[in-house]
């Protein structure tokens, strides 16, 4: 048995799998074990939960903790595969410099393997997912912030050690502002946080007048997150539609730069944000890669939804340990 862990901005999760897709149940249908992170409690809270976590987690899946042969973990942020540690988490204070290998080898004595989590959920829809038996394969996560995951022949794609596939963190141009637009962060725009947090600035302007939005928080701005954005524009809010189409739209022009550069076979796309489904995203975004790669590249790509889940890290974390065994 491989034990997987997901260090994340918003959630962490524990599994338990030998490595062929499946998990072991926990009883009652469950096959994690999940935890919401306090992100005031810092990088230091979240490590302590797991401490916490693992007793009860031996007792409900009856493993004994020393047949476990290897721990995965996806971690949220970039991480030096040299060194085994932490570079920084973009959400959660206090993973700089962090010794995240040592850390996990003293809760088990086992090898740890540890992965960025993007890369990871990448690995898991390769081996398991949408993306079995695909090669290159590039996955993208849109949920709290936007990471990126270049599979190649069932390998992460670690360039000279301390990741790649950033697309993320590629410059787009923002055409929300009034004026000249700007070169801006993917993340800054199309994440589930930008995507709160442009519809809370605009609703404060007085922009979202009469927006179904407003109703779902009561007429409270600050209370407006991407979730409820997406919530709205299932019910044909036309603010909340409008803010959908930014996103999408900046993501389209990540991922043409991304296939002039890579030209995967598929593209797989997670996260909350993709779970607003075909008409309000996949579809929209399908269509302007299509109006905008380059021509050459034209219908080499597929872009296709996630089939793990919530369950994603987990299962690429348990295949990334299982790599690191046999390695």
């Amino acid at each position: 048995m491989y034990l997987g862990i997901e260090i994340g901005g918003t959630k962490q999760q524990i599994g338990l799998g030998d490595g062929d897709g499946a998990l072991v149940p926990l009883g009652n249908e469950e096959y994690l074990m999940k935890r919401t992170v306090e992100q005031s409690a810092g990088a230091a809270g979240i490590r302590a939960k797991i401490e916490a976590m693992l007793p009860e987690f031996w007792d409900r899946t009856g493993v004994d903790p020393c047949s476990v042969k290897g721990i995965g973990i996806g971690f949220g942020g970039p991480f030096d595969d040299a060194t085994g540690r932490t570079i920084k988490s973009h959400h959660i204070e206090g993973w700089d410099d962090f010794p995240l290998g040592e850390w996990a080898k003293s809760l088990l004595n086992a090898p740890v393997a540890i992965g960025n989590d993007a890369d990871v959920a990448g690995l898991g829809e390769a081996l398991f997912g949408a993306g079995r038996g695909v090669s290159p394969l590039f996955y993208i996560t849109v949920g709290t912030g936007i990471g990126g995951g270049l599979i190649l022949d069932g390998e992460i794609y670690r360039a000279v050690g301390r990741g790649a596939a950033e697309i993320g963190h590629l410059k787009v141009l923002d055409w929300s502002r009034a004026g000249t637009p700007m070169m801006i962060e993917l993340e800054k725009i199309a994440s589930g946080f930008a995507l709160g947090e442009r519809a809370k600035e605009l609703a404060i302007a007085g922009e979202a007048v009469g927006s179904l939005l407003l109703e779902l928080v009561e007429g409270d701005a600050s209370k407006i997150t991407g979730a409820l954005v997406g919530r709205a524009a299932k019910k044909k809010d036309k603010f909340s539609r409008s803010l959908l189409k930014e996103a999408t739209d900046a993501l389209a022009d990540a991922i043409c730069q991304m296939i002039a550069l890579v030209c995967p076979r598929r593209i797989v796309i997670g996260g909350g944000v993709a779970s607003n489904g075909d008409e309000l995203f996949f579809d929209p975004l399908r269509a302007a890669v299509a109006e905008r790669v380059f021509r050459p590249f034209a219908g080499l790509t597929e872009i296709v939804p996630a089939a793990l889940g919530e369950e994603v890290v987990i299962h690429g974390a348990i295949g990334l340990a299982v790599r690191r065994a046999i390695g």
